[in-house]
């Protein structure tokens, strides 16, 4: 069997996908359960797991003690994953992907400014209309709480997810990918961004909330053969 590695986004334990998948309620149960298949994997087959360090990995573990994780679970990332830096100076990336990114981040820095305007537009004329109709004019914290408060909240929404929704926004998103791409390793993730441009990259792709099974399909299989 050929010797698999996968390179770990935080989304590869933390995202609530997984918890659902794995039909667990916490994010103890759900990081237990696959650090213990990380491991097994290891150990039986040879599967090794990256986290990009210290990126990606300080995220995940500051989102593990957030969340109350006891120190077993810590430890068992610092067993059994993987802590590697790309070298960012070495991995050789087609030009024509920088041509796409920036093409992408183009298109998205527009929307968002149309968005922007869209914005001031709607603001005047619900200002506007308020001033008019209710005599509102010398009032200014009621006109902020009934008019701005909820464009700006609506425009933040919209914003967010037309700079930032499928494409790299992080530092860590991208080393993710690079690390996959030194070790030649599929990438696991539940992020749009970097299964957008894992694609673009020819990395093999896994869907965090997958992931468990494939490992649990691999550890069947080395059981039955032992068998």
């Amino acid at each position: 069997m050929q010797k698999q590695r996968f390179c770990l986004d935080t989304t590869a334990i933390t995202d609530s996908e997984v918890r659902k998948a794995l039909n667990v309620s916490t994010i103890t149960e759900s990081s237990e359960k696959i650090l213990d298949l990380i491991a097994k994997s290891r150990v039986h087959l040879g599967i090794s797991c990256h986290i990009p360090y210290p990126n990606v990995y300080d995220e995940l573990i500051g989102f593990l003690k957030r969340e109350g994780c006891p120190e077993e679970i810590i430890i068992k990332v610092d067993t059994w994953l993987v802590k590697k830096t790309p070298n960012r100076y070495e991995i050789k990336l087609p030009a024509e992907i920088f041509y796409e990114y920036i093409g992408d981040l183009r298109e998205r820095i527009n929307k968002g400014m149309r968005l922007s305007e869209n914005a001031i537009y709607e603001t005047a004329n619900e200002i506007h209309a308020l001033t008019t109709e209710n005599n509102l004019k010398n009032n200014k914290r009621e006109l902020i709480n009934s008019v701005l408060s909820k464009t700006v909240n609506t425009f933040r929404n919209k914003y967010r997810s037309a700079l930032r929704t499928g494409t790299l926004d992080s530092a860590p998103d991208l080393d993710v990918l690079l690390l996959a791409k030194e070790l030649d390793a599929a990438v696991v993730a539940s992020d749009e961004g970097i299964e957008k441009w894992a694609q673009r990259l020819g990395l093999r792709f896994v869907k965090s909330k997958d992931f468990p099974f494939i490992l649990k399909e691999y550890l069947s299989l080395c059981k039955d053969n032992r068998e």
